[in-house]
């Protein structure tokens, strides 16, 4: 999956947006205004995703392209290096588990908000 196909998968995910609040280099993907996916354009190309603490390390122990979160919390956060061939399946079941753990914590209006994207 190269960085255009995961940016269309997330944004197509409803409530998504997609801004630069960092720099050029690295699009921020929000849900209700909460990150859930952060691009790394630069080499080595990567993605951040959040993740349960128990799964982020599971992850990390039994794939090498996955790391602590660079520049973010390294319990909650995961960074794939995407110059690995990662399998598409994992890709987007770790982009989709970000997005739901963000959706989870959401107050409950803007939970609701987000059901009438659907």
């Amino acid at each position: 999956m190269d960085l255009d196909a995961i940016r269309n998968y997330c944004l197509k995910k409803p409530g998504v947006t997609e801004s630069l609040p960092f720099d050029e280099d690295s699009p921020v993907y929000k849900v209700m205004n909460k990150i859930f996916l952060i691009m790394n354009l630069t080499q080595p190309l990567s993605i951040n995703v959040k993740s349960d603490p128990e799964l982020a390390v599971e992850l990390r122990e039994k794939y090498s392209f996955i790391i602590p979160g660079y520049h973010m919390n390294k319990i909650h956060w995961n960074t794939v290096i995407l110059e690995s061939r990662v399998p598409e399946k994992l890709l987007k079941e770790m982009i989709d588990n970000s997005y739901a753990l963000i959706v989870k914590r959401l107050p409950i209006k803007a939970q609701n908000e987000l059901k009438q994207y659907k």
